[in-house]
């Protein structure tokens, strides 16, 4: 494979131990939740964090090689050789993300329709003044990562890292009102089917800001490394995108789980 000449317009990686270990780890990951929850505690957390160490190494360097092999590639080959199935790829991966999200809302409509009183009476409700400043923070996030997608269009790094600093700021400080959310709330996950729904929908959103964040981090990172420049900037165009779809359904979870109810 190495001696002959490539013939077709796609770039293909090098073989790599990275992929299938980070599957390797989320697989131990998830048998240790199983034995955690239903068989051995004890085994159960040690396979958790033995799975959680090679997950979270195996992919770090994965991500690393990709970082690597893309600064190799450099950034000025035609747009259709490095990003065309990368674009079609994070669609189809939000589209996938959208469908989770779709279960869980059709879940929490199904039990809100056969509930006469909903929330419970016997459930102290959350007050909506933190989810409304929640609120703010990521619709001033959706601006900055915006403002920083069109400062990188128009060369403009310095205000691009700026932009991209205050997004990711504003996404750790609505983790940390989530927590506080969490820590003062009289009802948990065991509340019946209002704290289970609840739970379910604002964690695993919680989640995706948590991972969302993440990607932020890793893009300001990366922009300090020139990494990027104006026609090519895939994975800025894909962070900013998961970033807007996440602020999109924390807009349905504000009207439908905390407003509305109340």
């Amino acid at each position: 494979m190495a001696g002959h000449k490539q013939d077709h317009d796609f770039y293909i990686p090098s073989n790599s131990i990275w992929p299938p270990l980070s599957c390797a780890g989320l697989g131990v990951l998830m048998f240790g939740v199983v034995f955690w929850l239903h068989i051995s505690p004890l085994l159960g957390k040690a396979l958790f964090v033995a799975g959680l160490l090679v997950l979270i190494m195996a992919t770090a360097q994965w991500f690393k090689t990709l970082i690597l092999e893309a600064r190799n590639r450099g950034f000025n080959a035609p747009p259709l050789v490095l990003e065309l199935a990368n674009r079609y790829g994070m669609v189809f991966f939000i589209v996938s993300e959208l469908m989770f999200f779709a279960a869980f809302f059709a879940a929490y409509f199904y039990i809100y329709g056969f509930n006469a009183v909903w929330p419970p009476e016997n459930i102290d409700v959350l007050d909506v003044h933190l989810p409304i400043i929640n609120t703010l923070i990521l619709l001033t996030s959706g601006v900055t990562v915006t403002w920083a997608h069109h400062a990188m269009l128009e060369g403009d790094r310095e205000l691009t890292i700026k932009n991209i600093w205050a997004t990711w700021g504003l996404g750790v400080f609505f983790l940390f009102c989530q927590m506080y959310e969490y820590g003062h709330a009289t009802f948990g996950f065991d509340s019946g089917a209002y704290g289970s729904t609840f739970y379910l929908l604002t964690g695993f959103h919680g989640f995706h800001v948590l991972v969302g964040t993440l990607m932020l981090m890793v893009l300001h990172w990366r922009l300090k490394q020139k990494d990027f420049n104006q026609k090519h900037h895939f994975y800025f165009e894909a962070t900013a995108w998961y970033w807007h779809f996440v602020d999109v359904v924390w807009i349905g979870l504000f009207l439908f789980v905390y407003v509305i109810p109340s």
